[in-house]
């Protein structure tokens, strides 16, 4: 609880810089107040029999088919619920993340924007403003792993909001735009790396007198390609 009331001081305090367009101010007081909040806590991944010896004690009996039960499966299905106090640090420590992310925006650092607006969703994974952030600050990337991304954050969202509103016409408009942006990114990438190969393959082959130029590829009519070599 107190951890909590000093991390709300802080916010606040966050609050009225960024209200005064104080955005390095209003970040580093949403940090702090970030700090003051326990981390969240990893889930454990599940131990894999063939790397731990041990692994056989910690499973469930089988029965005599040879399969865990129904009853065991749910068991290991289950997922503690939070405590009311935990999720209200969940709710805080997302909030403050999503705050972080805003400044990020504001200072022009999307690649910043992207990871707090990350951090904030492994608290609340259908924090609406935060996806509509994370999606235009991946926009303002304009890579095409970060266009890909906006475009997953656009689809999640189209399965938030109602399907007749305006938000729901608006992201589809959105999606529509950003698809040749995308395909556009993924030919310019494609291209660089292409070149970036025939670089290297470059600096090898001129110890012998030849160049990727040499090299031509041709379709053989059977679905595949033909190398031909020439002078």
């Amino acid at each position: 609880k107190e951890l909590l009331r000093c991390s709300e001081e802080l916010k606040s305090e966050g609050n009225d810089h960024y209200r005064a367009r104080r955005w390095e101010d209003a970040l580093a007081a949403y940090r702090s107040a970030l700090g003051r909040l326990p981390k969240l806590k990893s889930i454990p991944k599940p131990r894999s029999p063939e790397k731990d010896s041990d692994a056989d004690e910690s499973l469930s009996e089988r029965d005599s088919s040879g399969q865990s039960s129904n009853e065991d499966l749910r068991k290991q299905d289950e997922v503690t619920p939070l405590t009311e106090e935990e999720a209200q640090v969940a709710k805080a420590r997302s909030v403050l993340n999503a705050n972080i992310g805003a400044c990020y925006v504001k200072l022009g650092e999307h690649k910043e924007a992207v990871n707090a607006c990350t951090e904030a969703l492994r608290d609340d994974p259908n924090y609406i403003k935060v996806l509509q952030r994370r999606a235009a600050s991946n926009e303002q990337l304009n890579t095409w792993s970060s266009l890909s991304s906006a475009q997953e954050d656009y689809n999640t969202l189209l399965g938030l909001v109602p399907e007749s509103s305006n938000e729901s016409r608006e992201l589809q408009r959105t999606l529509q735009l950003l698809k040749p942006r995308l395909e556009a990114a993924q030919k310019r990438e494609t291209t660089e790396m292409i070149d970036k190969l025939k670089g290297v393959g470059n600096s090898i082959l001129g110890n012998f007198g030849l160049s990727t130029d040499n090299f031509h590829f041709v379709p053989n009519g059977q679905g595949g390609y033909s190398m031909n070599f020439s002078r």
